[in-house]
């Protein structure tokens, strides 16, 4: 594989990887305000997270399409 195109694909998978960390954290976020508030986060957070999720999911779709990461993140409660 030639250098250059070597370099391309290891930041679509750095990027795509940013991205799950990124959806996993904002997961992370709201599972632990509902444990501290004992009720579901505000619904302007929960509208927040959702349209953060979708940009990182369209980033990640965008450079490394076809993983599970967009079922995995639907399966997010």
């Amino acid at each position: 594989m030639h250098q250059d195109e070597e370099t391309k694909e290891m930041l679509r998978d750095l990027l795509w990887l940013n991205a799950l960390i990124a959806t996993e954290l904002v997961q992370i976020t709201e599972n632990t305000s509902q444990i501290l508030r004992r009720a579901a986060p505000p619904e302007t957070c929960i509208a927040e997270h959702a349209a953060l999720r979708a940009t990182a999911l369209a980033i990640a779709d965008r450079y490394k399409p076809g993983t599970m990461l967009r079922q995995h993140v639907g399966e997010h409660q």
